[in-house]
């Protein structure tokens, strides 16, 4: 027993912390029009077409931990969806931050910079290809 917590206690501090990711959520429902985040894109594959990334923001592709953005028009750029912090996935792309929900952190969409911790070190740049209107995994 740690500190008068029981076992179960201390599991439920732990998921409450995030210290288990998977419970997190973690991506958020796609605008209308974006694609779904269960996209299968292997390397080379289609991810999602230039006009699915909104300008000034961001999708997340939860079953390739990955989020695309688009910090200017025509500027796309893609980052791990691990949150730095603990490993929660992030959640959502809004007012050109990254968010993750499990404690706060934010994410630059122009350069994955942290923009509001916890979490100290940026989110880790993924390749990607853009070619006309279709945006691949590299």
């Amino acid at each position: 027993m740690i500190a008068g917590v029981g076992v179960g206690g201390l599991a439920l501090a732990l998921t409450a912390c995030g210290e288990t990711p998977a419970a997190a959520p973690s991506a958020s429902a796609p605008a209308a029009g974006s694609p779904s985040s269960s996209s299968a894109a292997a390397a080379g594959g289609e991810l999602a077409k230039t006009a699915d990334i909104p300008v000034g923001g961001g999708t997340i592709f939860k079953d390739q931990k990955i989020v695309v953005t688009q910090p200017t028009a025509g500027e796309f750029k893609a980052f791990s969806a691990t949150c730095t912090h603990k490993g929660c996935a992030v959640a959502s792309v809004e007012n050109e931050t990254i968010n993750c929900p499990c404690h706060g952190s934010k994410f630059k969409i122009a350069d994955g910079s942290v923009a509001q911790g916890p979490a100290t070190e940026p989110l880790a740049a993924q390749e990607i290809k853009v070619d006309g209107d279709q945006i691949t995994l590299a």
